[in-house]
């Protein structure tokens, strides 16, 4: 989708389609929108007076203008209630009308900025919001369709937002181009996830990370199976074994050009990326296995993050690590009881080859310590059982740093990716103990998604770490208001804006 800011008013903009928006609870509209209700003879004060515009968030209304206004039709968006406002609800409601754009067949629209100076919202992050929400609410993954409804409902191509004050273009412009960077690249780690596995297998997805990161002058290196095996990467690479599709560690660094990293902040992001988890030979049920594509969520997230950071050359250190393999019972898989040893050698006991993700996790969180970080974080669809303690809606946050803790908490609130701290009780460290080697690979049942972080702790070094849990929310069941079923691209938005917030220090 192109973005285009240009100097205007709404009700001269010829176009095909206007969107403006209403709070909730308003009874006579303001703004952009009470240019268009005068234009269209109180047409819009009548709908609101009758209860047929509501302003909630998420609800649209279509009107045609019958040539009251250059624009054929108008889209009334709800922002819902003006105390509840905030950047979220922003980026919200310009998906919601992406959406319903998208829907109508529109392939170019106009709007203005939603909400600046409402709820604290400065006009460069309303344009953001703006800016990102419709390109997130746009989103359509319909690679492999050749007919029916999905694929005939064009893309949007081109979005063009007015602002009337001269003095707020440049704002308004540094907004879109943030907003831009960080939708663009959510969507393009919600594509990786969509792929069919037969498709995006680990070579694939180092090609196309490898792609995106040479056109932003990201740095990127793709270690192949001998090459971890030197690093003694055996915990990786036992994972890895069990697949016909050679197992790749993809790692990429960003700093700004002419800048010495050393001067700068160093984060470590470690997505997993199982590109498709059967279990291995400790096999899945096969009824919901398909969604196991999804597995490399948090390897999709950590390389748009990183991205995004290029592209708008943030004043940081930032390396990606992302382990990306398949989990499959080949003739050569890993089998429950086996013994493996990671890169800082400590050994772990296989007691479930289906708890391969915390594997290959291990060996990249050694790997994160040559950089010599300020903060390591790693993100991955690990446990069922962060979907049982949290529902579809919430990641789990393990962090034993109050700093690192923070500074996530308020990204995600920031980009609307809500998360619950959890605890790394280490108490449950008895949990996986074992007598045969230093720690066994799963704790058993009861606390699995705390047990899993005491097992990556192991391997996350001396510096604040954290642990983000996406296993349930990576992938959205059903279309909502202000997007579609499939993956979500959750947490690449956070980890961009935990960068936002090192580089402004």
């Amino acid at each position: 989708m192109q973005i285009n800011v240009k100097q205007g008013q709404l009700q001269q903009e010829s176009t095909e389609l206007l969107v403006v928006n209403l709070f909730e609870g308003v009874t006579e509209p303001g703004g952009a929108l009470k240019a268009v209700d005068n234009a269209l003879s109180g047409l819009v004060t009548q709908l609101i007076a009758a209860g047929d515009v509501t302003g909630k968030l998420g609800s649209t209304h279509l009107l045609y203008t019958n040539g009251a206004l250059p624009a054929r039709r108008v889209l009334i968006t709800g922002l819902g209630k003006e105390a509840e406002f905030s950047v979220s609800v922003a980026r919200k409601a310009a998906a919601a009308a992406a959406r319903r754009v998208r829907e109508l067949g529109v392939s170019a629209y106009s709007t203005v900025v939603h909400g600046a100076g409402r709820g604290g919202l400065s006009v460069i992050n309303a344009a953001e919001a703006l800016a990102e929400g419709s390109l997130l609410g746009g989103y359509k993954f319909a690679s492999y369709k050749r007919d029916g409804d999905d694929k005939s409902s064009p893309e949007i191509s081109e979005l063009t937002v007015l602002e009337a004050d001269a003095a707020k273009l440049d704002d308004v412009r540094a907004g879109v181009t943030v907003g831009q960077a960080v939708g663009e690249n959510a969507n393009w780690a919600r594509d990786q996830v969509n792929e069919p596995a037969n498709y995006l297998t680990p070579r694939e997805l180092a090609r196309r990370v490898r792609e995106q990161a040479e056109r932003v002058g990201l740095q990127v290196q793709v270690l192949d199976e001998a090459e971890m095996a030197e690093l003694g990467a055996g915990s990786f690479l036992g994972i890895a074994r069990g697949s016909d599709e050679e197992g790749q560690f993809i790692v990429l660094e960003h700093y700004p050009k002419d800048v010495d990293p050393a001067s700068l902040p160093t984060i470590v992001f470690v997505g997993k990326a199982i590109t498709f988890d059967t279990g291995g030979i400790s096999l899945k049920p096969g009824e919901n296995m398909w969604k196991m594509k999804d597995d490399m969520g948090g390897g999709a997230a950590t390389a748009g993050a990183l991205l995004a950071a290029a592209r708008l050359n943030l004043p940081v250190h930032a390396v990606g690590l992302i382990p990306a393999t398949e989990n499959m019972p080949g003739g050569d898989a890993i089998k429950p009881s086996d013994v493996v040893t990671a890169i800082n050698g400590k050994t772990m006991e296989i007691i479930s080859t289906d708890a391969e993700g915390r594997q290959v996790m291990a060996d990249a969180l050694c790997y994160a310590q040559r950089y010599n970080p300020d903060a390591v974080l790693d993100i991955a669809t690990l446990t069922g059982a962060i979907g049982i303690a949290l529902g579809p809606d919430l990641a789990g946050l393990f962090c034993d740093d109050d700093d690192l803790r923070g500074r996530l908490l308020a990204a995600s609130e920031f980009m609307g990716e809500p998360m619950w701290p959890m605890p790394v009780w280490k108490p449950y460290r008895r949990l996986i103990d074992t007598d045969v080697a230093d720690m066994k690979n799963t704790g058993g049942r009861y606390g699995g998604a705390i047990t899993a972080a005491i097992f990556l702790r192991e391997f996350a070094g001396e510096q604040p770490w954290a642990h983000l849990d996406i296993a349930s929310t990576a992938y959205q069941e059903a279309n909502d208001a202000f997007s579609v079923r499939g993956g979500t691209g959750f947490g690449m938005r956070t980890l961009f804006e935990l960068l936002r917030g090192y580089a402004a220090q």
